[in-house]
């Protein structure tokens, strides 16, 4: 009877533990699905959340921003081009023949209204100097910044609008070369290739010049390789994180220098800049305004070409570049009466189609 009793309360011992077990098993595989649809309900939930909340543009807002980046790429235009038809005015028709002191009221006027849109406007946040090195960086910036400025004033001196842009739109070419030579950046041969009509446009743009002068061509050439130096070294001597400064807090450190270096290069050059300037202004009423709203200009350009950056993307703004020239080039026929030549239409037409090619290649191989 004992051995009886004891088996068959075993039994339903073990089909209690059984039960359990399967209890269990299923509770977890329950609880897991639980989980997993809870999720899943928090995920559509958010997502859902992210379509109805998300910050739809609508129409008016749409049109007000395409209204403002249209306003800025007119701006950006007048002001580039301004400067450069003004400076050509200056320089060769007023026969104000002083282009290290015209830069040098560039660069003041890019101090002073630098320090007053960044300190005062805060336009952009401003960025300190970190180190004695760094500001060593920026002075040789400026110096290599002062040279290009220098060296295309002087050229407009000597040749016409257009044909100092056919020089100019050979930048990609000298930025390539000192890419290579200063941090041994190779690009593709495709690239490379690319180039090859860049240079040959301007060779030919050159002897179909009418208005060709030797030393106003070797200034123009200096100019834009400075101005490709500068680039390149800028993304040298400013490549540590810590110490890189947006284009806005370069010019406001940059200018200041700038100034320092022109003033004695000024003295020393042009010495009777005062006096010729006295005695053009009593000829000529508007001169004196004219190089205020020149050097206001020249500043506007930088804001506006920092600000254009800012709101396109970088093929946008290297397709706006290359259709500058163009139209820089038009208008100052159109303005000045220069004569041009077939020939050097073709070969401006080339290095522009150059530059596009180039511009393209490298951002598909990107």
């Amino acid at each position: 009877t004992h051995t009886h009793t004891h088996i068959h309360t075993k039994k339903p011992n073990q089909k209690t533990l059984k039960d359990f077990l399967i209890l269990r098993k299923n509770k977890t595989h329950s609880h897991q699905q639980d989980l997993l649809i809870e999720i899943f309900l928090k995920f559509l939930h958010k997502f859902k959340n992210s379509l109805t909340h998300k910050p739809k543009m609508s129409s008016a807002q749409s049109e007000k921003q395409t209204l403002f980046i249209a306003s800025l790429i007119i701006f950006w235009y007048s002001s580039n081009i301004g400067v450069l038809l003004l400076n050509k005015l200056l320089l060769s028709n007023y026969g104000f023949s002083f282009p290290i002191f015209l830069t040098m009221c560039h660069m003041s006027a890019c101090a002073v209204l630098s320090y007053v849109s960044i300190v005062f406007l805060k336009i952009v946040p401003f960025q300190r100097i970190k180190s004695r090195s760094q500001f060593l960086r920026i002075a040789t910036l400026s110096i290599v910044f002062c040279g290009s400025v220098v060296g295309g004033n002087i050229s407009l001196r000597y040749l016409p609008v257009s044909f100092n842009q056919a020089v100019g739109a050979t930048t990609p070419f000298f930025t390539a070369l000192f890419a290579y030579l200063i941090t041994q950046k190779r690009e593709a041969w495709i690239t490379y290739g690319c180039l090859v009509p860049v240079v040959a446009g301007v060779v030919i743009a050159s002897g179909g010049e009418p208005s060709f002068h030797l030393y106003g061509f070797i200034m123009c050439i200096g100019a834009t390789a400075a101005r490709a130096f500068k680039s390149v070294l800028q993304g040298v001597l400013l490549s540590n994180e810590g110490e890189k400064l947006n284009s806005m807090n370069l010019l406001l450190y940059m200018s200041p220098i700038a100034v320092l270096v022109l003033l004695p290069a000024t003295l020393v050059m042009e010495p009777n800049v005062i006096d010729a300037t006295i005695t053009l202004a009593i000829t000529h009423r508007y001169l004196v305004l004219l190089i205020l709203i020149n050097s206001i200009m020249a500043y506007g350009a930088n804001l506006l070409n920092f600000l254009v950056t800012k709101h396109t993307s970088a093929l946008t703004l290297q397709v706006l570049g290359n259709a500058k020239g163009a139209v820089a080039v038009v208008i100052s026929i159109l303005l000045f009466r220069n004569p041009v030549t077939f020939i050097g239409i073709a070969g401006y037409a080339m290095t522009v189609m150059g530059v596009v090619a180039y511009g393209e290649s490298k951002r598909r191989i990107k």
